[in-house]
This record gives structure tokens, sequence and C-alpha cells, in this order.
């Protein structure tokens, strides 16, 4: 994949314009706001968003301070992506099938509320985006612990740390044989941007991946999203990568990755320091984190060498 320069952004009238306005109501350091600007860069005005329940209908749904400038419908929280599929039919049924359909939804109305509808969405093959921004619990409501939170996260429902993996949604999605599967971090905002452009022009259900660090639920200063989410590719533990028709490649940092000497020590991102909702953790939770990595890792390198087979 052709790697866009942050000049070729600056110097196009169309990928220099903000949809995404400034002003709005996200918290100082917001992930969501940084990974929704640079996707509708790429996606561009032809778009119309429907978003769950999430920390998204907040910043878009407060008037004055409503956000977007293109079309978006809040929607109940269990039914984004049924009526993103909708949506796409009736805008195809009224001669408008150029506009692309994206639900934004967070991890909370994707890999716990919302995984019936997008598992539905994705057997169809709807053609439509399905992002999932992820800041790894409900930040909207509170801070309470969703599947995608990492173990030991500390929420106000894991008070003592949560016990439980996170959930691995890209894979689950991949296992409906979608045609594109990607994951995105907000500290690669080109990395981010070539994979919606690539996305918008493939027919059928997409999924992407954003991780979204969230300052107040992650306990980290505001300065320091960028710093955090880096961190979660630099370490290994969130890999960056897509899946076109099957066929897994890594992208950005994580090409080299695969090499686990060329990671940083994953005690640099489960560090109370770093975050406060790892304060809990402790030694032998470490060991158990790092086995998770080399396991992911692991099933990676795995599926990297056979595909290579399959070329040979």
């Amino acid at each position: 994949m052709a790697k866009t320069k942050i000049k070729d952004i600056i110097l196009n009238p169309d990928t220099k314009r903000e949809y995404f306005s400034p002003g709005n109501a996200t918290c100082q350091g917001c992930g969501l706001d940084l990974a929704l600007r640079w996707a509708m860069k790429a996606l561009g005005p032809k778009t119309a968003t429907v978003s769950p329940a999430s920390c998204a209908n907040v910043v878009t749904g407060l008037w004055p301070k409503s956000a977007p400038q293109w079309p978006w419908f809040n929607m109940a929280f269990a039914a984004s992506a049924a009526a993103a599929s909708g949506m796409k039919h009736g805008l195809v049924a009224k001669g408008k099938g150029d506009y692309n359909v994206i639900v934004w939804a967070g991890d909370g109305g994707t890999a716990d509320i919302g995984i019936q509808g997008l598992s539905g969405a994705a057997e169809r093959n709807e053609d439509i985006i399905y992002v999932m921004y992820d800041n790894e619990s409900y930040m909207n409501t509170g801070i309470q612990a969703s599947s995608s939170a990492p173990r030991g996260t500390v929420t106000t429902t894991t008070p003592y740390g949560k016990d439980q993996k996170k959930k691995n949604i890209p894979m689950i999605v991949a296992a409906h044989n979608v045609p594109y599967v990607a994951t995105c971090s907000v500290s690669d905002p080109m990395d981010l941007y070539d994979k919606f452009k690539k996305a918008k022009d493939i027919k059928g259900f997409r999924f992407i991946q954003i991780l979204t660090p969230c300052p107040p639920g992650w306990r980290h200063e505001a300065q320091y999203t960028i710093r955090q989410s880096a961190l979660a590719v630099d370490t290994g533990i969130f890999p960056l990568f897509e899946i076109e028709n099957g066929i897994l490649t890594l992208s950005g940092k994580s090409k080299r990755l695969h090499d686990p000497t060329k990671r940083k020590p994953i005690q640099e991102y489960y560090s109370k320091k770093n975050q406060g909702r790892f304060k809990l953790i402790n030694d032998g939770l470490l060991e158990e984190l790092e086995k998770d990595v080399k396991e992911w890792w692991s099933w990676i390198d795995r599926h990297l060498v056979y595909q290579e087979h399959l070329e040979l």
C-alpha cells in the first residue's frame, strides 16, 4: 500500500479541509477526535455516519457544538450495523449509491452490545464500513470495563483489575470472510488515512479498528495520547495489519515487529506511571500479559508463513 505523505494532505484542498469542526465537546487529548478527523479526510463529504450510544454521540449531539459537517445519525446501542445497512440500501435505491455509509462505534457498542448486529451485517456482506474506535471501556457512561479492556485494567466495574483477556474483534470479523479488515492507531495518521482510502474503494463489508486513547479513562495526561497509542504498537501489544480477502499483511511499524527483539518491553506500556488504569498490575500478571503478546504474534507469524508457502 502506497504511503501517503503529510505534504500530500496539506497541498490538496480536499484533504486539507477539516470536516470535523474544532471547539467540540471532546475531552483534551481525545483519540476519537483525532481518528475521526483523519478518517474523514480519506472518505470525503459524500459520507453518512451511523453512531450508537458512545462518546461520539456527545460530541455530535450537544447543540450548538455539533461538530460533523456531514450527515450523522445517532442510533440505539445495538442497532447501528442494521441501521447503516438499511441506509446504504436506501441510498442505492435513490441513485446515491456512491455515498460511503459508515458505522462509527465504540468498543462497547461493537464488542459487546452491538456484536449481534455487526455479525449479521458482516455475514450478509453489507456494503458499509464499520469502524470500532477502541478506547477499551465504556468511557461515556462512567468508565466501566468492556470486553475490549485489557487484563488488569482498573475501571469502576473492575476496581481490582479486569480478569479476562481483551476480546480479539478483528479476528472475529475476519472469520465472517469479509473483504477487508484492518487495525489502525492514532499515532500513525498516514497509515490510518491510507487504510480508509483503500476501504473506500472496496465493495462489501469493511471493518477497521482504531486504538484511541482516552486520557480520563486511561488516567494519563492529555498531551500523552499519541505516546500511549505509539507504545501500544511499539511493544507489539496492538499490531497494525490488514486482512484483504483472507490474506494478512503487516503495516506501519508492525512490519518489523515480528522480530521480538525489535519490540519495546511491555512494561513501558503496562506501567502505573504511564497509565493509572494499570496501577494494580503486578509482576505475575505482567508475565501473563507478556505471554498473551507472544501468543498473538505467534499466530500472526504462522499465518504469514502459511501464506508465503501458498504463494510458493
